[in-house]
């Protein structure tokens, strides 16, 4: 169990972190180069779902934070009681604190940003604990994404049905820490899913 809370605190820490100076730091769509021009730094908002992905309206934005937290309470029991057995596999152990640590850091950002933080815009950098209070209510905040990785930027053939000629960026998605956490932790459960479930062969 140990080391399963130290992956989560280390996870929600850097994701925080990070998180808080970009929203502090840089304007709404801005974009720091960090390596050439395949890795940036775009700050960028969402309603809360991975990849910069949104379910809109306010009532869609509360289901989705609720969701969260639900979810993230049976993740702690599942680890709790994976941790328990006495030949509990620390692989399953670690993928299950990955995708608990990623919920939980954007369950922080919906949950507390918008009372903490000014609106962020195209013209002002946000404050942290502005005099007027938050730009919105608890759970209502917006998720902080920054890591935008556009490896490949091209055009789609002339001939290309629907999107002929249009740019093509790959990979478009800007993200954050938190999610990285949830993809990693999510595709090695699915990568090693006989290991980590099968059940020990009787003698």
């Amino acid at each position: 169990m140990k080391r399963a809370v130290i992956i989560i605190v280390l996870i929600l820490i850097l994701d925080q972190v990070f998180k808080i100076w970009v929203k502090s730091h840089m304007y709404l769509g801005e974009s720091i180069p960090v390596f050439n021009s395949w890795f940036y730094l775009h700050f960028t908002e969402n309603e809360g779902m991975a990849f910069g992905m949104s379910l809109g309206g306010n009532t869609g934005k509360l289901i989705l934070s609720i969701f969260r937290i639900l979810a993230v309470i049976a993740m702690g029991f599942w680890l709790y009681h994976v941790t328990k057995k006495p030949d509990y596999k620390i692989g399953l152990t670690i993928c299950i604190s990955l995708i608990m640590a990623g919920a939980f850091g954007n369950i922080l950002d919906s949950a507390f940003y918008g009372l903490i933080f000014s609106e962020s815009n195209y013209h002002q950098i946000a404050t942290l604990f502005p005099p007027e209070g938050g730009y919105t209510g608890f759970l209502h905040g917006k998720v902080v994404d920054m890591l935008y990785f556009p490896l490949i930027e091209s055009h789609y053939p002339s001939w290309f049905p629907i999107v002929g000629g249009e740019d093509f960026i790959f990979f478009r998605p800007v993200f954050n820490l938190a999610d990285s956490s949830i993809t990693t932790g999510v595709a090695l459960l699915i990568l090693f899913q006989k290991k980590f479930f099968s059940k020990p062969e009787k003698e």
